[in-house]
């Protein structure tokens, strides 16, 4: 059972990342001018909230509030919604996964595959974690 649930969890993560690379090609081009004012006077909030809820593994919220950052100050406007939509999936999954004792012995090895899978991705947008 374990093994199913963190494969399922992978496939999920694997998921949400090649969905917002997807994105990341198509919008930084057209976007990233225009919005420089725009990430640095939302970056304050953002930050904010990224301090209010941890996951209680430290690769996971390290991971979390990294990603968090990058989206919040070099992520175009436009495009935002989408990462933080992942961030909040990834929060409520890993939560309940960190709750459980049979899962969250492997709950840090999955949060380090997302955080390289995450460093691939980002890449476009200048953002190292």
């Amino acid at each position: 059972m374990l093994t199913k649930t963190l494969l399922i969890f992978c496939v999920l993560c694997a998921f949400l990342l090649i969905g917002c690379s997807k994105t990341e090609t198509t919008d930084n081009g057209n976007m990233a001018a225009g919005n420089s004012n725009k990430t640095t006077t939302s970056t304050p909030a953002a930050k904010t909230a990224s301090t209010g809820e941890k996951i209680g593994v430290p690769e996971c919220d390290d991971f979390i509030a990294k990603y968090e950052a990058c989206v919040s100050d070099k992520v175009p406007e436009a495009s935002r919604a989408q990462f933080k939509s992942s961030i909040t999936e990834w929060r409520k999954s890993w939560k309940q996964l960190a709750a459980n004792p049979a899962t969250k012995g492997t709950l840090a090895a999955a949060c380090k595959q997302s955080a390289e899978s995450a460093r691939t991705s980002m890449k476009a947008y200048n953002c190292s974690f």
